[in-house]
């Protein structure tokens, strides 16, 4: 089996001339055409946090969303989704608190292609070193479905070294750092990540910055193509 996974920070729908367009995000979920699309930031920051994308949208270009809203008018476990294709099964999801000070969290959810299952978590970590360091250990640790091919990513806002391996976070994970995704118009940092587990051989992995992606959100989507192993 081989899934495409992407993740995707779209800036509560802000784009690069300071709009907020929320069919200018979905245009390019659509042109990812990922397998499971994990989303930071799907809600407004203030008030009753609404969500910025339709789900009647998310429908019709081909998704589920897999979350558990903080608040009734969200989309989002602290801004983070996941999206799966139809044809995926959503078996369930789990919301994690992450130690913050600014609200942040995970969401995680177990699918079901067949009869494999497999675990996807969503992420949006701290800007500051060690509350980062303390989450990313608390989201390796809670992510790990025992046996379970796992798959972690999203805003790590990691942009001094690599997250997690020579600090032995992540010895059960293996990294995968698709390139620069901020700021979208002309990207120097790494900030967006994705993590799996040995089940998983990489295929390809990459940036998406097409020019609609450079406009739509101050970060560019990242994807890659996972296949499992053979048992």
């Amino acid at each position: 089996m081989q899934l495409t996974f992407a993740s995707y920070n779209i800036h509560k729908g802000v784009g690069a001339d300071g709009r907020r367009d929320p069919d200018r995000i979905v245009e390019v979920i659509e042109e990812l055409d990922a397998d499971v699309v994990a989303l930071q930031e799907v809600d407004e920051r203030f008030g009753n946090r609404r969500a910025v994308l339709d789900c009647d949208a998310l429908a019709q270009a081909g998704y589920q969303v897999a979350s558990k809203p903080t608040k009734p008018a969200s989309m989002g476990w602290h801004g983070n989704a996941l999206l799966v294709r139809k044809g995926l099964e959503i078996v369930d999801v789990d919301a994690h608190h992450l130690p913050q000070v600014e609200p942040r969290g995970a969401i995680r959810a177990t699918l079901r292609s067949g009869r494999q299952e497999i675990c996807v978590t969503g992420m949006h970590l701290d800007l500051t070193g060690l509350r980062r360091k303390r989450q990313f250990a608390h989201v390796c640790n809670a992510s790990r479905a025992p046996g379970l091919p796992a798959v972690m990513l999203g805003d790590c806002n990691e942009w001094i070294r690599p997250i997690g391996g020579e600090r032995g976070l992540a010895a059960h994970w293996e990294m995968v750092e698709p390139g620069r995704s901020f700021p979208a118009r002309r990207p120097l940092l790494a900030l967006d990540r994705m993590m799996h587990t040995p089940h998983w051989r990489l295929e390809q992995a990459g940036v998406h910055a097409t020019p609609l992606a450079r406009q739509a959100s101050d970060h560019l989507p990242i994807k890659a193509a996972l296949a499992l192993h053979e048992s």
